[in-house]
């Protein structure tokens, strides 16, 4: 009884101290900002997976389904219009002046996202700009290429677990597992996204294992909080009548607002847990040195 009570204590204390800091590093400002920017970066990512998606057997139409389970309204509407404009209006290659430049912009969002986690574990930038933006942009290759590896499980994965289960006469029961795994796939694909995010963003050196609580936080919030955000302005909300016609732009904004919000405390949740593991390693030192 008196374990579980310290428990209670030691878990109530921790969610003070996560509330303490979120209040303190005014997450509220911060995910404001990184929305501003995700949204600079969004279409400029979708255009270079779309460059790339051409040259493998994935449509833009499964890009756009899977932000579908999870965009709000009239986000995926918005989304897709713009795109196809944008799309009709470019010319030449996937290695072109263009590309390049949408590389360098989408990384924009990461350069956001690297100055909240650093503040999140209270340290300064002493990279060089060249290191950090080519640490942006290789995190920014490396989400899209994750993402693009996600939306071909379905064509590919699907294909060879067809082969195999009719090996054993069982084609019915992989159809019924594949579906279910449709759902699997998500978070474990947004949980390795958050992991390399966590760990490589930050100015600070990190053990993989420290930033793995944060990133399953982040990972089942974001799909939580997308989904109950999409049923809420499916169904109750009016912000059309509020609006009018940039409805779309607003709620894609609050989205973004939103996703922002979850990955900054993911952050702050694995910051605080190393800044107490380090605090409880120091204890341990001092109690080793009196005795």
């Amino acid at each position: 009884m008196g374990k579980t009570r310290m428990k209670i204590r030691k878990g109530g204390s921790f969610l003070k101290k996560l509330y303490e800091r979120i209040s303190y590093n005014d997450v509220s400002s911060l995910s404001a900002t990184l929305a501003y920017f995700f949204l600079l970066s969004l279409f400029p990512a979708l255009i270079f997976m779309v460059a790339l998606l051409a040259y493998l057997p994935i449509s833009t139409e499964q890009l756009l389904n899977t932000v579908k389970d999870f965009a709000p309204g009239d986000t995926l509407q918005l989304i897709e219009t713009n795109l196809k404009q944008i799309l009709s209006q470019r010319q030449g290659g996937l290695i072109s002046i263009g590309i390049i430049a949408s590389i360098w912009s989408a990384s924009n969002g990461i350069i956001a996202v690297i100055k909240a986690l650093n503040r999140a574990y209270e340290v300064d930038e002493t990279r060089s700009f060249i290191v950090v933006r080519g640490t942006s942009i290789i995190l920014t290759l490396g989400m899209i290429i994750v993402f693009i590896v996600a939306l071909g499980l379905p064509v590919f994965g699907k294909q060879i677990g067809m082969y195999i289960f009719s090996m054993f006469g069982l084609s019915n029961a992989f159809l019924t597992v594949w579906n279910g795994l449709r759902w699997v796939l998500s978070p474990v694909v947004l949980f390795a996204v958050f992991t390399g995010l966590y760990y490589f963003a930050p100015n600070i050196k990190m053990k993989c294992r420290t930033v793995i609580p944060g990133a399953i936080i982040a990972a089942v919030g974001w799909i939580i909080v997308s989904l109950g955000f999409s049923f809420y302005v499916n169904n109750f909300s009016n912000y059309s009548a509020t609006y009018g016609s940039i409805t779309g732009i607003i709620i894609l904004m609050l989205w973004l607002y939103f996703s922002g919000a979850i990955i900054i405390v993911g952050g702050e949740i694995n910051a605080l847990l190393s800044k107490n593991t380090r605090s409880c390693q120091s204890s341990a030192l001092k109690k080793t040195s009196h005795r």
